[in-house]
C-alpha cells in the first residue's frame, strides 16, 4: 500500500468514523431514553427533551473540543505534559532525539516537526499528532529518551512517521474531538459523584450519587462505544507503521528491541497521565488491560518483525537495562555519526547524488535507508552558522532571508536594506554573515535548511509570521523579477505557515478526478519541461512527451511557457483538489517528465519540491545530478 492508497484508506476511514459515532450517538440517547422512561415515566415530553439534550450534549462536547484541539499536535503533547525541546538542547539525550527527528524529516520530505518530551512519564512511549505535517508534534517519554539507544529510538520516531506520512495522524487527532462527546456523560457522572461527598447530609447526597451512578453507567455505554470505534481504527494500521519503520530504517532489530524493551520495563509504556483520549495514537498502549484494546498484542507486533522472539528473552533484557547507560552512550555516539557522515559526504559530490526517479513515486510516504543516510549527510555537512542558525529562536528566519539575498551588488543592498527596515540592524548584520556562510554551499542544501529552521519560525505570533511572509516576497522581487529558486522558497515558506496557522484547514487530498484538471497538469508538465532544458527547446518537447505520456497515454502540442509564476499558483491551487490516485498519478508523471534525459538540474528539483508541498504530498529527499 503506497502513500496515496494511504491517503484514500484515511478518507474512507474518517467516513465510517462519523458513521460509527452517529451509530454511537443513537445507542447512548436510546440507553437514556430507557432509562427516563423507567425512572420517571412515559411522558412523551420527558423523553423528547432527554432526546434533544442528551444528542446536544455529546455533539455540542465534541464540537467544543475539537476547537479546542484546532491549534494542532503541540496542544495534545502539551495537553499530556509534555515540554518543548530548545532548539539546541544542551542534554545529550535530547539532542540525539532532535537530531533523529531532523533526519527523518528531510529525507521524508516533510517539515520537521515540534519535539516533546513527557518528562514524567517512566514507560517507553511516543506519538504523533497534528492535522498536517506542517503543524505535526512528536513527543516521547522520559522512559523513551533513557532506556532506548539510537537505532531503537529510530525505530520509534520512524513508527511515528509512518502515521504522519500516511494520514493518520489527521484522522487520529479527528478521532479525540469526536469520541469526546461520547465520552463526557461518563465524565458528568463522575462530577457529581464527586459533588455528593460534600453534601451537608445523607438526604441531600442520596439524589446526587443515584443521578451520578445512573450517569456513570450510561457513560460507560459511551466508553464501550468509543473503545470500540478506537480499536476498529488503529490497531491494524500499527501493524502497518511497524512495518514502515523496518522499511525506513532497514534496521528491524531498531524498532523490534525497543518493542521487547516495552516488555522488559517495569513500567511498560503505560503513561501515569490520563491518556484515555489519546491511547489510539500512542506508540503502545497507555493503560492497563481493557477490553477493545487501540493496539495488538505486544508479544504478536514483536513476531511480526522478529519471528524467532521467545518471551523468556524479557528477563534478560529486564537485567540489562540501565536507564543511565544511554545519557553516557549519547554524547560520544552522536559526535561520531557526525564524524562518519562527514567522511562519507567527502567522498560523493553532492550535486551528482540523487535517487532513483524511476522508483521515487513508490517510496512517496515510504523513504528508505538511501533518504535516511543522504539526510545524515546532509545534515552533517551544514557548516556550524548555518546549523546554530537554523535551530535558533533569534536567527531563524534571518537564515531564510539570507538564502534569497542576491549575488548581484546593487540588489543585494536594497534586499538588506529591506531585511534592516522589517526585522532592524542586528537582522541586517547577522543575513550578511550567513549570506557568505552560504556563498559555496550546492543549491540543494538550501530548501532542507527552510525545513529545518521551521519549528522555530512557527513559534512567532501570527501578525509576525504574515510581516515575514511579506518580506520574502519583497526580497524576492528586489531585482524587478522572480525566478525559479526564489518562486519555489517563498511558496514553501507560504505554504508551510498557512497549514501551521490554520492545521484544521489544511487538506491532504480533495475528489476532483485528474480528467477534471487534465488543463492544468499540462500546464505544470510543460513548466517543468521548459526549466529541465531552458535552451533546448527540442529537449523539453521530448520531457513534456514523455510526462504527458505517462500521465494518461495523450500527447497534446506543448503549450508556450510565459507568465509562468502567477499562472502556477492557479494551477496548484486547483490541482491540491485532486484525489489521492490522481495526485499519484500526476506526481509520476512529472518525476517521468523530470527524468527523460537522465538528468535533474536544481530548477527541476526546485520546481519538483515546492510542487508536491502545495500538493501536500510529501516528496522523500532527492539531489540534482545523473538519474538513474
Amino acid at each position: 500500500m503506497n502513500f496515496f492508497e494511504h491517503q484514500d484508506r484515511a478518507k474512507r476511514q474518517s467516513r465510517w468514523l462519523l458513521i460509527m459515532f452517529a451509530l454511537a450517538v443513537l445507542a447512548i440517547i436510546a440507553a437514556v431514553d430507557v432509562f427516563v422512561y423507567f425512572a420517571i415515566g412515559p411522558d412523551p415530553w420527558i423523553l423528547f427533551w432527554a432526546t434533544v439534550i442528551t444528542g446536544g450534549v455529546i455533539l455540542g462536547a465534541s464540537a467544543v473540543r475539537t476547537l479546542q484541539l484546532r491549534g494542532g499536535g503541540g496542544e495534545v503533547a502539551q495537553s499530556l505534559g509534555g515540554t518543548r525541546i530548545d532548539a539546541s538542547p544542551s542534554d545529550p539525550l535530547r539532542q540525539r532525539l532532535r537530531n533523529v527527528v531532523e533526519e527523518m524529516a528531510i529525507a521524508s520530505g516533510v517539515p520537521v516537526p515540534e519535539i516533546y518530551v513527557l518528562e514524567h512519564e517512566q514507560g517507553i512511549n511516543a506519538f504523533a499528532a497534528g492535522f498536517s505535517p506542517a503543524d505535526a508534534a512528536v513527543a516521547v517519554t522520559r522512559g523513551t529518551l533513557e532506556h532506548l539507544d539510537r537505532d531503537e529510538l529510530q525505530g520509534v520516531i520512524a513508527h511515528e512517521f509512518s502515521h504522519i506520512l500516511n494520514g493518520d495522524m489527521r484522522l487520529n487527532i479527528r478521532l479525540i474531538g469526536v469520541l469526546f462527546g461520547i465520552l463526557v456523560i461518563a465524565i458528568v457522572g463522575r462530577k457529581l459523584l464527586y459533588s455528593a461527598r460534600f453534601a451537608r447530609d445523607s438526604r441531600n447526597a442520596a439524589p446526587a450519587v443515584l443521578a451520578g451512578l445512573g450517569i456513570v453507567v450510561l457513560g460507560y455505554i459511551g466508553l464501550f462505544f468509543g473503545r470500540w470505534i478506537k480499536a476498529a481504527v488503529s490497531r491494524q494500521r500499527e501493524f502497518l507503521a511497524d512495518a514502515s519503520a523496518v522499511q525506513f530504517t532497514r534496521n528491524p532489530e531498531g524498532i523490534g528491541n525497543a518493542l521487547k524493551k516495552i516488555g522488559a520495563l517495569y513500567a511498560g509504556s503505560f503513561l501515569t497521565a490520563d491518556s484515555e483520549e489519546v491511547g489510539h495514537m500512542l506508540f503502545s498502549t497507555g493503560m492497563g488491560y481493557q477490553m477493545f484494546a487501540t493496539h495488538p498484542p505486544l508479544e504478536k507486533r514483536i513476531e511480526a518483525i522478529d519471528p524467532s522472539f521467545r518471551p523468556e528473552e524479557l528477563e534478560r533484557i529486564a537485567r540489562e537495562m540501565d536507564r543511565h547507560a544511554q545519557a553516557r552512550k549519547a554524547e560520544a555516539e552522536e559526535a561520531e555519526r557526525r564524524r562518519q557522515a562527514r567522511e562519507a559526504a567527502e567522498g560523493i559530490d553532492p550535486a551528482r547524488l540523487v535517487t532513483d526517479l524511476g522508483s521515487l513515486a513508490e517510496q512517496i510516504g515510504r523513504p528508505g535507508m538511501e533518504q535516511a543516510l543522504t539526510a545524515a549527510i546532509m545534515a552533517a555537512g551544514v557548516p556550524a552558522p548555518l546549523e546554530r542558525a537554523a535551530h535558533s529562536d533569534e536567527w531563524a528566519q534571518e537564515l531564510v532571508c539570507s538564502l534569497l539575498i542576491s549575488k548581484d551588488p546593487e540588489v543585494r543592498e536594497r534586499q538588506l536594506l529591506q531585511v534592516a527596515r522589517k526585522l532592524g540592524g542586528d537582522s541586517e548584520a547577522q543575513v550578511r554573515q550567513l549570506h557568505d556562510a552560504l556563498s559555496d554551499q550546492p543549491r540543494a542544501m538550501r530548501l532542507p535548511l527552510v525545513e529545518m529552521a521551521f519549528p522555530q519560525i512557527r513559534r512567532r505570533p501570527e501578525p509576525e509570521l504574515v510581516a515575514f511572509m511579506r518580506l520574502l516576497e519583497g526580497l524576492a522581487r528586489a531585482d524587478g523579477e522572480v525566478d525559479l529558486f526564489e518562486y519555489s522558497l517563498t511558496r514553501l515558506v507560504n505554504v508551510l505557515i498557512r497549514d501551521a496557522l490554520r492545521p484544521a484547514q489544511a487538506r491532504p487530498a480533495g475528489r476532483r478526478k485528474l480528467a477534471a484538471r487534465k488543463a492544468e497538469a499540462t500546464e505544470l508538465m510543460a513548466i517543468l519541461a521548459h526549466y529541465g532544458h531552458p535552451d533546448d527547446s527540442a529537449g523539453a518537447e521530448s520531457a513534456f512527451a514523455a510526462g504527458m505520456a505517462e500521465l494518461d497515454g495523450q500527447v497534446p502540442a506543448m503549450p508556450e511557457v510565459k507568465a509562468w509564476a502567477g499562472r502556477l499558483d492557479q494551477i496548484l491551487g486547483r490541482l491540491d483538489d485532486l484525489r489521492p490516485e490522481s495526485k499519484h498519478s500526476l506526481v509520476a508523471a512529472l518525476l517521468c517528465c523530470a527524468a527523460h534525459d537522465e538528468q535533474v538540474v536544481d530548477d527541476e528539483l526546485d520546481l519538483l519540491r515546492v510542487v508536491c508541498a502545495l500538493l501536500h504530498v510529501p516528496l522523500p529527499l532527492m539531489r540534482s545530478g545523473e538519474a538513474r
